[in-house]
């Protein structure tokens, strides 16, 4: 039995760490192809880097076009890191090690082979919006492995320890900081106009990312035809449900209120029927981000 635990947790931890792996390619891929060409600071400390690299141009002989932003990225995130390890445990430290250098490497790599030259030319909004849109759901598929890409990465999910507030929002008021430093160090208005898009499309990919893509539905439904309505939850669905003893606060009458999850083509069917059974129903339909349990995602995946 021992021995068969031993392989879950290898194959869990493969998993995890290709995942970051994949993740810190995306961020790589992002800062090449979108982001640096246009002296975009979005943040984190790569966007200081970026900063650094622009200051440096043409000052050392070994690296004419600049400090590389990888490079200098890693050597910034070594205290950060460390300061990480102590706060968030060792087995954090391991991953965001793993994801930090990967990150640099990438970043330098794709350079060396792609350049300076960004992939859409002469427009830095586009270039913006999609920068943005890799960053968050690279940086997202790392947060969902409990990891990070190091950097204002780690503050944020050291501040989202003590005070649980969103990675996402924490993440777009720490990189404000940086951004202002791109302003200073470049004097350019659009430079900050431009990083600030780049923030909050990443903040909320990456809530996206973490909460999950999903069309399912979280539905009440109030009747007094509630038996009707539950088998067709039961047997047409063969979906679950939950009652609940309610007080209609008009009449003081009780009631019974309907409680089930279902999915966006699931809900078409139970409102045909519903309609059939009792016109006068009363229904609540939220979008539900993510549904765990038996039916839809299960436990395990999380």
């Amino acid at each position: 039995m021992p021995r068969k635990k031993r392989k879950i947790n290898l194959k869990s931890s493969f998993f995890s760490y290709l995942t970051v792996a994949i993740g810190a390619f995306i961020i790589a891929a992002g800062f090449v192809l979108f982001i640096t060409p246009y002296k975009i600071v979005p943040g984190g400390i790569y966007g200081v880097s970026i900063i650094i690299h622009y200051l440096t141009k043409g000052l050392f002989s070994f690296a004419p076009e600049g400090l590389p932003v990888g490079t200098m990225g890693m050597i910034l995130d070594i205290p950060i890191t460390l300061i990480g390890i102590r706060i968030l445990g060792a087995r954090f430290g391991v991953k965001n090690i793993f994801g930090l250098v990967l990150t640099a490497i990438f970043i330098d790599t794709l350079t060396y082979f792609w350049g300076y030259i960004p992939l859409v030319q002469n427009d830095a909004l586009l270039s913006s919006i999609f920068g943005g849109v890799m960053f968050g759901f690279g940086i997202g598929l790392i947060f969902k492995t409990k990891g990070a890409t190091g950097g204002t990465d780690t503050i944020a999910m050291i501040i989202t320890k003590y005070t649980r507030m969103p990675l996402g929002q924490l993440l777009i008021y720490v990189d404000s900081v940086v951004v202002l430093m791109g302003l200073l160090a470049f004097r350019d208005w659009k430079i900050p106009l431009y990083s600030w898009i780049v923030i909050f499309i990443t903040g909320k990919v990456i809530d996206a990312v973490m909460q999950g893509f999903s069309y399912d539905k979280t539905v009440f439904i109030i009747s007094e035809k509630y038996e009707e309505i539950r088998d067709v939850i039961l047997l047409d669905l063969d979906r679950g449900g939950t009652y609940f003893l309610a007080e209609g606060m008009y009449e003081g009458k009780p009631k019974k209120v309907i409680y089930t999850n279902i999915t966006r083509r699931e809900l078409a069917t139970l409102i045909g029927a519903i309609k059939e059974i009792d016109p006068d129903a009363f229904l609540s339909v939220i979008d539900a981000n993510e549904i765990i349990g038996h039916g839809f995602k299960p436990i395990r995946e999380n």
